[in-house]
């Protein structure tokens, strides 16, 4: 089930070739378009598991670069396979693209580099996990793990087979983002005080919709659709999206929607990628985190997809804004791509920064594949996942059970809390 160490090869040493003999030079636009023809051997073979609106979006960026071509779609529902395929085909003018209803049976091809995960979350971790130990490289959307432990089998994994991990956290590669960044780590804000996280206003929800008849497994595989998840009977709306909300199905109390990226954001402008805030404290209004280094971390209730509760947020900013705040100035963005700043001096900075909508994976993805053909780690590598994400479920869970909860962040346990611990983990169901 491994990848031949000689493609694998193949595509690093002609990506670090390539990059050797790169100089500047003017090109025509017909030499130009003689060399968007990649070799086929130079290309990364591509396949998705799991495909709805997401993935789709998703497809629209990756299907438009020239080194990476889509060979195979997995899904367990009849009409999203067709939905997929259509789309894949249609971009390249053919009718290559093989579909499978079960996901295990495209890893065993050892003619695939990496694999989209973009499944429901339930799914995310033990896909990827699964997809590593075939030989593949792995771009997840987030939330990666709906568990801590989750988070940390993924890391674990992806460390052991050395297999190339992206999380879809791609604000990290959005320039308004990586600018209000910039700013924080540089000091141009002074010294850090607070940095704000949105997310939607916390729920446990797990009542069971009304059961109907189980589809031919055909027409959609209930019991992959489910996977690791307890199982429940059938409902058409949990297969259109309905499950999200459903704690069996989705993470951290909804906690991770936002804050999977918001969180993941505040902890890169505190240069804390390999660590966590300590302590967390949930108040009707917010969840505030302490840094070891004193840097608070609010993680700020709003409901969906605005309000006006925690601090005022500049709503025509977007979704996921961010805000961070030192002792010299503070600077706040969101989807839109616009950044406003508290003075005219830091405002003159911002003037050349590219506005892209943070939804645009576009530069992330390709990231992910440039690494794929390094080896180089991603932006959003197991370790950068697995803080953020942990730090998410932390807050969660402080939420949950509305108490005071400390983190050791080498350990990552919770400090004298065995009820906590606990819920660290989720017994899996038996799917296979």
């Amino acid at each position: 089930m491994t990848q031949s160490p000689s493609r694998r090869d193949f595509l690093s040493t002609t990506a670090a070739a390539t990059a050797a003999m790169a100089v500047p030079y003017f090109a025509s636009p017909r030499v130009q378009a003689a060399e968007q023809q990649v070799a086929a051997s130079d290309r990364i073979t591509l396949g998705v598991i799991g495909i709805g609106p997401r993935c789709t979006y998703d497809m629209k960026s990756i299907l438009q670069l020239k080194d990476v071509q889509c060979v195979a779609i997995a899904e367990v529902q009849q009409s999203r396979r067709a939905a997929g395929k259509d789309l894949v085909d249609t971009a390249y003018g053919n009718r290559d693209c093989k579909l499978y209803s079960d996901f295990r049976q495209m890893l065993d091809r050892d003619d695939i580099d990496a694999v989209l995960v973009a499944t429901g979350d339930r799914w995310h971790a033990a896909a990827s996990i699964l997809a590593a130990e075939a030989g593949k490289d792995v771009y997840s959307e987030k939330p990666c793990g709906i568990t801590i432990g989750d988070c940390q089998n993924i890391s674990r994994t992806f460390e052991q087979t050395e297999r190339i991990f992206q999380a879809g956290t791609q604000r990290r590669s959005v320039p308004n983002f990586q600018k209000v960044v910039e700013l924080a780590q540089t000091g141009r804000l002074g010294k850090l005080q607070t940095l704000h996280a949105t997310v939607y206003i916390p729920s446990l929800q797990n009542e069971w919709l009304p059961g109907e008849p189980t589809p031919a497994k055909q027409d959609c595989d209930w019991n992959m659709w489910l996977g690791p998840a307890p199982w429940r009977p059938y409902n058409k709306k949990y297969v259109s999206g309905g499950w999200r909300g459903q704690a069996d199905f989705d993470s951290g109390a909804r906690l991770l929607d936002w804050g999977a990226h918001t969180v993941d954001l505040c902890q890169w402008a505190n240069q804390a990628d390999d660590t966590m805030p300590l302590v967390y404290e949930p108040t009707d209004q917010n969840i505030i985190c302490t840094y070891q280094n004193g840097v608070k971390l609010l993680i700020d209730f709003l409901p969906d997809p605005f309000g006006n509760r925690g601090p005022r947020w500049i709503t025509r900013l977007g979704t996921c804004p961010v805000r961070f705040v030192g002792e010299e100035g503070s600077v706040e963005t969101g989807d839109e791509g616009e950044i406003v700043a508290s003075s005219p001096a830091l405002a003159k900075e911002l003037e050349q920064t590219q506005r892209v909508r943070g939804l645009d994976v576009s530069a992330h993805a390709r990231n992910f594949f440039d690494c794929v053909k390094s080896r180089q780690q991603a932006v959003c590598n197991p370790t950068v996942m697995r803080r953020s994400h942990i730090a998410c479920h932390a807050a969660a869970l402080s939420w949950i059970l509305q108490r005071k909860l400390t983190i050791d962040p080498q350990t990552e346990t919770f400090v004298n809390d065995d009820e906590a611990n606990r819920l660290r983990y989720r017994a899996a169901r038996d799917w296979a």
